[in-house]
């Protein structure tokens, strides 16, 4: 398991390139979406959430605990079945949640 990051964009990109090298232009992308805003909202508030969600979804790919019940429930999204799709659902929100608290610290 690689160490949590630095909250910046180069800490977080380099973190991203181990754990998901696959989403390295999707980073790129919602980080000029969140540049752009924060310079047009005359605010760093899209700055600051950007750099929690990629915090968090590193955090998710760096602990195998958190990317294993990530991926499980993930997979059950979809299922057809309504009971299960909803404990998918609350699963995936669970991690998120744990995921954010930990970053946060």
């Amino acid at each position: 398991m690689i160490p949590r990051p630095e909250h910046t964009p180069d800490a977080l990109r380099a973190a991203l390139a181990v754990v998901a090298p696959d989403r390295l232009e999707e980073m790129q992308a919602t980080k000029d979406e969140a540049f752009a805003k924060a310079v047009e909202w005359q605010s760093l508030s899209p700055v600051r959430s950007w750099v929690l969600r990629w915090a968090r979804d590193i955090e998710i790919a760096r602990r195998p605990d958190l990317s294993s019940r990530s991926e499980r429930a993930r997979s059950m999204l979809e299922s057809e079945v309504p009971v299960t799709a909803q404990e998918a659902l609350r699963e995936l929100t669970a991690v998120l949640d744990e995921a954010l608290k930990a970053v946060r610290g």
